[in-house]
């Protein structure tokens, strides 16, 4: 009798154990915290992997890139999901950068904070952080300092806003010498 106590005794506790430590599991990932607005931003801007194109409008107009040209971006997720390469490019030119713009950019978390480094043709890297949109729709980035040089001037600020899984707009403003900006609109739809 009293060792069929002692069995009842131990199946007993060895299932309140199995229950406490299953409602403790479901406990964590309920209270698992929130990702961060940084976090949230940067994991809306990876949606975008892919082959985008689309026609460039530029306000005002420059010589260098007439209205209507077709851009090509390219963007990927690397470094074990801790970066995001986005490529700019005229859609049909060859990659070399001795003939053609080929600007790239980095995006990656820095602490709380949604970083862009822009690695400019014109010899600079300025860096930007983001910020996702109330509605979820928008990342917007906004100057934080350059490296390199200015004589050419700089890109400033950077918006990307996601209409749906197809179809993205990137506005940029490059700041000319003398602070002038340039506004460049590019509505890309995805080809891969």
């Amino acid at each position: 009798m009293k060792s069929r106590r002692l069995i009842l005794a131990v199946v007993l506790m060895s299932l309140s154990t199995v229950i406490a430590q299953s409602q403790s599991e479901g406990h964590k990932s309920v209270n698992k915290p929130a990702p961060s607005d940084a976090q949230e931003s940067f994991d809306k801007l990876k949606t975008l992997a892919g082959t985008w194109q689309g026609p460039i409008t530029v306000d005002p107009p420059q010589d260098d890139v007439k209205n209507g040209t077709l851009g090509q971006i390219t963007m990927r997720v690397t470094s074990r999901g801790n970066a995001l390469v986005h490529e700019m490019q005229e859609a049909g030119t060859p990659l070399d950068a001795t003939k053609y713009d080929h600007p790239v950019t980095m995006f990656y978390l820095d602490g709380d904070r949604l970083t862009l480094i822009h690695y400019c043709d014109a010899g600079n890297r300025p860096r930007m952080t983001g910020k996702l949109s109330p509605n979820g729709k928008k990342v917007e980035f906004d100057f934080v300092d350059l490296s390199g040089g200015n004589e050419y001037g700089h890109m400033y600020h950077a918006v990307f806003t996601i209409i749906d899984a197809n179809h993205h707009i990137e506005d940029w403003t490059y700041m000319m010498p003398g602070d002038k900006p340039v506004h460049a609109h590019m509505d890309l739809v995805k080809t891969n």
